[in-house]
């Protein structure tokens, strides 16, 4: 795998020009252009400017994650994003045509961690706080309805996805880790240290007047333990959660 870090430019005069700040405001724009970093090598060399308008069908489709950060930078505000891709992502191609939107040249390095039973972490994760309803307004459970099969003759999950809600006399940090805590043992670790750093919505559309995706999101951080290294392994690959496109589901970690 790659891990990138994207330092990008949130200006900090209104009175300017701050595409860097515009574009974070739609999560599906930054995930549009990120995906622009894995040019098929035909298009590469057919459109080596990136003259073109957009197309994804020119665009190879890696699995990749991506989270975005806030940071402070030389007493200036700035946003980093972090990138897991399956391969290495070429930036200068990606930014070639929106160099407004970088604060600095990306960087890039290959990441392949390796994990053990009872190794102890320090993690951050951005998540999707979501459930399935999974009866419909009648009550009746939609799980048990044996003619909805897929193409492979696997029951279709016809569940609705809801954010994740708590009542007024709950405490929103132990409802979200009861959640992440459900998460957690089905992906190999369990968590120990755990605090809520952000929690809010991310916004998200195609165009303007199209209906806007939202969805619940919160920063996490804290130690966890690995509990079966393999299935933590395939959950630092493939991420955590809903929405990954929309930038969740990306657990980053450190040594203790």
């Amino acid at each position: 795998m790659y891990l990138s870090h994207l330092l990008i430019n949130v200006g900090d005069n209104p009175d300017r020009p701050r595409p860097g700040r515009l574009w974070l405001r739609n999560v599906y724009h930054v995930h549009q252009r990120l995906s622009m970093a894995f040019p098929s090598k035909e298009y590469r060399a057919e459109d080596p400017h990136f003259l073109h308008p957009y197309d994804p069908a020119h665009f190879e489709r890696p699995h990749f994650l991506f989270r975005i950060d806030n940071a402070i930078e030389d007493g200036a505000p700035r946003a980093v994003i972090l990138v897991q891709s399956d391969i290495a992502p070429d930036w200068d191609y990606a930014f070639q045509n929106a160099p407004g939107i970088l604060a600095a040249p990306p960087e890039t390095r290959e990441y392949n961690p390796a994990f053990q039973n009872g190794q102890r972490l320090r993690f951050r994760i951005r998540v999707n706080l979501s459930k399935k309803i999974k009866e419909s307004k009648k009550g009746t459970d939609l799980r048990k309805v044996k003619d909805m099969l897929d193409k492979k003759g696997r029951p279709k999950d016809q569940g609705k996805r809801v954010a994740l809600n708590w009542n007024d006399d709950e405490n929103p940090d132990e409802v979200i880790r009861q959640w992440f805590s459900g998460k957690a043992q089905r992906c190999g670790f369990q968590i120990g240290e755990f605090r809520v750093i952000q929690l809010g919505w991310v916004m998200g559309y195609k165009a303007r007047g199209d209906m806007k995706m939202k969805f619940r999101s919160a920063l996490l951080e804290g130690a966890l333990e690995v509990t079966d290294a393999e299935k933590f392994s395939a959950a630092i690959a493939n991420g955590i959660g809903a929405a990954k496109s929309f930038g969740f589901g990306l657990l980053s970690v450190k040594a203790l």
